[in-house]
């Protein structure tokens, strides 16, 4: 079985690092290099950085944050926020990422996909859904969660699959920050729909709930969290090695 991978989120806002419940509320954290260097050298398996209002305000991510964060670290750098072009692709992988994540540039215009697989090859293009029930079903949200696209998120996904994307982000807005465990029934679907890799994020609230995403739903490639790592409730060491403990496979440093 391949490890399973522990990556922290660096949600950023005016080039600082955020964090909220529920994508609201947002409390400032830090700056993003310096905990992107802490995440390094404390054996996060990758890092995210996602700049969470640029599509929400029509504008382009802060390229000089991203460099800045791209300098300290030594493990893959995935970068969001803002990307609705192809240009938006070379700009960021120009300044340090190495995966670039689309959500919803990708929505208004699906064959971007497609268009930046092609040019940058798969393994770069991540699509992020930021997904909620409505009713009976799961919608796809744009613009940072603010607007219902309508969409059903398996469907969305599958898309995005089929386009090109290499990797999926599923973002529960429904356990976003409410710190009771990964949106199991949700990351459930995602996984039996997909063959790609699929990163569970919002809702981990304690070490726990890693191994129960993990042992519940063994095709999960990895755990995204912010709040539990930027505020000391969990430290990743230990997170690894509770794992290791409950038999499930993790990178350690040798």
């Amino acid at each position: 079985m391949l490890t399973k991978r522990i990556i922290p989120c660096l949600d950023v806002r005016d080039g600082r690092v955020v964090k909220g419940v529920r994508f609201a509320d947002l409390t400032d954290v830090a700056s993003p290099a310096k905990l992107a260097a802490y995440y390094s050298e404390a054996g996060a398996d990758e890092l995210v950085f996602y700049d969470i209002t640029a599509s929400a305000e029509g504008r382009r991510l802060f390229t000089e944050a991203l460099k800045e964060t791209a300098s300290q670290v030594f493990i893959p750098l995935t970068v969001g926020g803002g990307v609705s072009e192809l240009a938006d692709f070379d700009r960021l992988l120009k300044s340090g990422a190495d995966k670039v994540s689309v959500n919803t540039g990708a929505i208004a215009n699906p064959s971007l996909i497609s268009r930046a697989a092609d040019r940058y090859g798969s393994q770069c293009v991540v699509l992020s859904a930021d997904v909620k029930r409505v009713g009976g079903a799961y919608h796809v949200f744009a613009k940072g969660g603010r607007i219902d696209t309508g969409l059903d998120a398996i469907d969305w996904l599958i898309q995005g699959e089929r386009a090109g994307a290499g990797e999926v982000v599923v973002n529960s807005m429904d356990t976003d920050g409410v710190k009771g465990g990964f949106d199991l029934p949700l990351l459930k679907r995602v996984c039996e729909a997909l063959s790609i890799p699929v990163v569970a994020s919002g809702g981990a609230g304690s070490a726990a709930d890693f191994v129960r995403l993990f042992r519940e739903i063994p095709q999960a490639d990895a755990g995204l969290a912010a709040s539990i790592f930027h505020f000391g409730t969990v430290s990743i060491p230990a997170l690894k090695r509770e794992m290791q403990a409950c038999g499930i496979p993790v990178r350690t440093e040798a």
